[in-house]
């Protein structure tokens, strides 16, 4: 017997309806009854720099794993089989880069916007850049953030999902407009927790109803769905093992080492060594997540892999299968598909509400405070930072038009993200890594290097649209259908035109993998920014302070040499590090 569409009940819209109102309460606790109230700059930005391991750790989980993650990797594995598990491999490798190399320069700093470092390194103009590349790349993102839950309500409930958006938002943008970051990393805290007890309690009854774990992976293996080790280091297939574990390194690289939210949320622990242990549970709660994530694509293949639900017409987009699977084993358990929204939501909200925050932090310290001339009291500052929430937060309803037009969502994500994330990585890789390395140049860097990632990725999705670029998905079956439908399918195929026709390849940066987009993106910034560097004198005479360097590479630079094309100094006062660099 063939599944039925079925849809929420009473029960579903109270447990989902209890959540946004905790999350909004959350937020009216820390505007109007906590103690502190987020009335100044401080407070609502970094919490006091009083936040605990916990809650900072919780709230950079919920970040990070957001709605793409819940239903794009589920859709990911089913569809193109298990390859993309393998990014969890980079994934301690990257927090002790970040610990090792990076994160003790912010510390040393003490700033709130990680973009105030490019000032302090090169000048404000460089500054501008990062925090416009940062804005352009939140406008791109958050909006997809916002889609992801609105249609996994839209598949549960039936109601449009275009209704569903500003409900989102509005109670998203009203909880972090009043409480500031304390209400963001709590919200975030309960959010993980629910999100996290919702794919627990699915994954185990759905393996359960498909008759173990056993069964899963053998009808995956049978499905030809697993796949960890493609050594093929061709670049233009979309995921290898190289693709995920090379490319996803510097990709999260980038999200976890000098974004805003990641520094924003780190800079708010009362020690370096508490910030570094928030970075290590991250580590270990994202691999456990991603490991659920990728295991639910294999049990929902395992529970159709004799009625491709997409074929046979019961879902438009893959996107849509795991709230389509909730839904069919939601009988046996009253308010699960009530939960399962809510572990959605609760993850499209943290990370949507995190992106409002750190935004709101960069457009203030990095684009308003520089610019006014007397400075603001903390009561105007925190008005003004609130009213960015609301300003910010709505043009990205409007930008979730866009977002439907899109393809998957893990490549969508991932290759609009890309058009930022190498660009800013590579500056403060100049910045921390290559003293030599001046303004001119990163500037220069940044710009080429945006503009390339851009037009790849857009190049790409162009092509995509017009069906010059198809990715081989993996079999599917549909033996277990209506046999009446499968008759009238198969006809409908035979008579339609099969003619094979000539497709000309589009050229081959059109065909990279989007995993690598990050890393080109690095590589020219750096690349280009040195020989800029070189042409333009490099910093010829400038004294530069070694906390605005990696603690990595001070035993290898020249310290207090007239005769090096940089002195780097450990000497310069305060008022030195805030001129950045002065001539001898």
């Amino acid at each position: 017997m063939e599944p039925s569409l079925k849809y929420f009940d009473y029960l579903d819209y109270i447990v989902f309806a209890f959540m946004l109102i905790i999350s909004a309460l959350i937020g009216v606790y820390f505007a109007f009854f906590a103690k502190v109230k987020q009335n100044t700059t401080s407070e609502y930005l970094m919490g006091g720099k009083t936040m605990g391991t916990f809650p900072i750790s919780m709230s950079l989980i919920a970040s990070y794993i957001s709605g793409i993650s819940v239903l794009g990797m589920p859709a990911e594995i089913y569809t193109y089989g298990t390859q993309f598990w393998m990014i969890m491999c980079s994934e301690g490798l990257v927090s002790l880069t970040v610990a090792i190399a990076i994160l003790p320069v912010f510390y040393k700093l003490q700033i709130t916007s990680s973009y105030e470092y490019l000032k302090l390194r090169f000048n404000e103009t460089v500054r501008l850049l990062g925090s416009i590349l940062f804005l352009t790349k939140m406008l791109l993102y958050i909006p997809i953030v916002i889609y992801v839950p609105a249609l996994a309500f839209s598949q549960v409930t039936g109601i449009n999902l275009h209704l569903v958006t500003p409900v989102v938002c509005i109670v998203c943008i009203f909880y972090t407009t009043l409480g500031g970051l304390k209400a963001v990393v709590w919200t975030d805290t309960v959010q993980t927790i629910v999100m996290t007890a919702a794919l627990i309690v699915v994954l185990v009854m759905g393996t359960i109803s498909v008759g173990g774990f056993t069964e899963v992976w053998n009808r995956s293996d049978l499905g030809g769905r697993l796949e960890f080790f493609n050594f093929d280091w061709d670049p233009t297939i979309r995921h290898t093992f190289w693709t995920v574990t090379i490319g996803n390194y510097f990709s999260w690289l980038a999200s976890c080492s000098i974004n805003q939210a990641m520094v924003q949320r780190c800079l708010a622990m009362p020690s370096l060594k508490s910030a570094t242990v928030t970075l290590f549970v991250l580590m270990f709660g994202l691999m456990f997540l991603i490991t659920m994530c990728c295991y639910m694509g294999l049990v929902i293949f395992a529970s159709y892999h004799k009625c491709d639900p997409i074929t046979r017409g019961y879902i438009a987009k893959s996107d849509q299968l795991l709230p389509y699977f909730v839904m069919n084993i939601a009988t046996a358990l009253p308010g699960l598909p009530g939960l399962f929204v809510s572990g959605v939501f609760s993850a499209a909200l943290s990370s949507m509400s995190t992106g409002l925050n750190s935004m709101t932090g960069v457009i203030f310290e990095d684009l308003i405070k520089p610019r006014v001339k007397t400075p603001l009291s903390e009561a105007k500052a925190s008005s003004i930072m609130k009213v960015m929430v609301v300003v910010i937060g709505s043009i990205c309803v409007g930008l979730v038009f866009v977002v439907e037009k899109m393809g998957a969502l893990i490549q969508a994500s991932g290759s609009m993200g890309a058009i930022t994330a190498g660009p800013l990585l590579g500056i403060f890789t100049l910045g921390m890594f290559f003293p030599c390395a001046n303004s001119i140049g990163a500037l220069v860097g940044g710009l080429i290097s945006g503009s390339l990632i851009a037009w790849i990725s857009i190049g790409t999705q162009i092509n995509m649209a017009h069906g010059q670029i198809k990715f081989p998905q993996k079999p599917i079956s549909l033996d277990g259908c209506d046999p009446n439908w499968v008759s009238e399918y198969l006809s409908v195929a035979l008579t339609s035109d099969n003619t094979q026709h000539d497709v000309k390849l589009p050229f081959i940066l059109f065909r990279l993998s989007y995993m690598y987009y990050t890393a080109t993106g690095l590589i020219t910034t750096v690349a280009v920014g040195l020989v800029v560097s070189f042409l333009t004198g490099c910093n010829k005479g400038q004294n530069i302070h070694t906390n605005l360097l990696s603690p990595v590479i001070h035993r290898f630079v020249n310290k207090h040499s007239s005769n090096s094309d940089v002195v780097v100094s450990q000497n310069c006062n305060n008022d030195d590090m805030q001129l950045k660099q002065l001539k001898n």
